[in-house]
């Protein structure tokens, strides 16, 4: 049986269409895969992106949680280098107390953005290496438990939001495990270090307060739509707008130059970043992301689509939740599972 799924929306802005209406989607994916079954949906921060409109994480996901009822709901991730731990424990404390038990806090350290940008955002560069001793601060301000005397978080203590450890390399797999954190690999954009990553987790899992087992999270591309023509058409498409936002640096290039592009070393790498994609019809889809979680050693996956329209997004979605009978499961873990 398929593992547990869950939603990654970068909550996209695509040609002609506005951060508005890219919200006015995420609501209706979020309302539908309550419907249909899916774990959660985790939102990213990424900043000075035109075409994502998730960098408010926080506010974002109380605008959601508001239109919806049962679905967890969190940070994939908040780049805790970018923030103060005792403010983002008082923005996730404020969201669980007004929707207690549908709440996750991924946490990783990249800055979700350029030099200029982290300027921008009053980001010291040497910030990341104090990641650790930041998730630890933010865990004592949410358990109650504060690292810092006299220092509380308000909304926050005792609510307990529990933490996730993103990352793309061996560093966050070994800190989830000393942590006994649960551990999220983004290898739906970086696909390298996925099976070293996944067993030091496993090795050296420590157990705590918030999980006693180790417990992964793997990220996969999935476009799955009526017709393999109709899936492969809009994979095309995410390949192109890919490059163009990986290589044009602003420009945009037509179909031909995104193509002739993807035939390039540059172009390779691009697609390398996508190594792990579940494309085609519904059936084909299950079977690829079936080998994958066994692949990933995973305990779970958190799926990321994107096509060239919403109709087509929320599509994909539908026909994942179907063939993988999700509508048909008990629903209680969505608000009882806070791994």
């Amino acid at each position: 049986m398929t593992v547990p799924l869950s939603i990654l929306d970068l909550a996209h802005i695509g040609e002609g269409v506005t951060a508005r209406d890219s919200f006015a989607a995420s609501v209706s994916l979020a309302q539908h895969a309550e419907d249909w079954g899916y774990r959660r949906i985790w939102y990213a921060e990424h900043h000075n992106m035109s075409t994502i409109a998730s960098s408010a994480t926080s506010v974002l996901i109380g605008h959601i949680a508001s239109q919806t009822k049962t679905i967890r709901l969190g940070a994939g991730g908040v780049m805790l280098p970018n923030h103060a731990p005792l403010t983002i424990a008082e923005q996730f404390g404020t969201l669980e107390t007004l929707h207690p038990g549908r709440i996750d806090l991924g946490l990783g350290r990249a800055p979700g953005s350029d030099q200029n940008t982290m300027r921008a955002l009053r980001r010291d560069p040497s910030s990341a290496e104090s990641f650790p001793q930041d998730v630890q601060e933010l865990q004592g301000y949410l358990t109650g438990e504060t690292l810092i005397k006299g220092v509380d978080a308000i909304p926050g203590k005792g609510t307990n939001v529990p933490l996730y450890i993103l990352g793309s390399s061996l560093f966050g797999a070994k800190l989830a495990a000393a942590l006994g954190l649960p551990y999220s690999f983004a290898s739906h954009f970086a696909p390298n270090a996925l099976q070293d990553a996944v067993a030091v987790y496993r090795r050296d899992f420590q157990p705590s307060a918030q999980l006693e087992e180790p417990y992964v999270i793997a990220g996969v591309n999935v476009i799955a739509a009526d017709t393999d023509e109709e899936a492969q058409k809009q994979f095309l498409a995410t390949k192109r707008r890919r490059v163009t936002q990986l290589v044009g640096r602003g420009r945009t290039f037509t179909d031909d130059e995104a193509d002739m592009i993807l035939e390039a070393p540059a172009g390779q790498q691009v697609l390398q970043m996508m190594k792990y994609s579940a494309v085609g019809t519904p059936d084909d889809v299950k079977e690829y992301i079936d080998g994958f979680a066994k692949h990933a050693q995973a305990d779970e996956l958190i799926v990321a689509s994107q096509t060239n329209t919403t109709e087509a997004w929320l599509r994909s979605y539908e026909l994942l939740a179907e063939v993988t009978g999700l509508d048909q499961r008990q629903r209680v873990t969505s608000t009882a599972d806070t791994r």
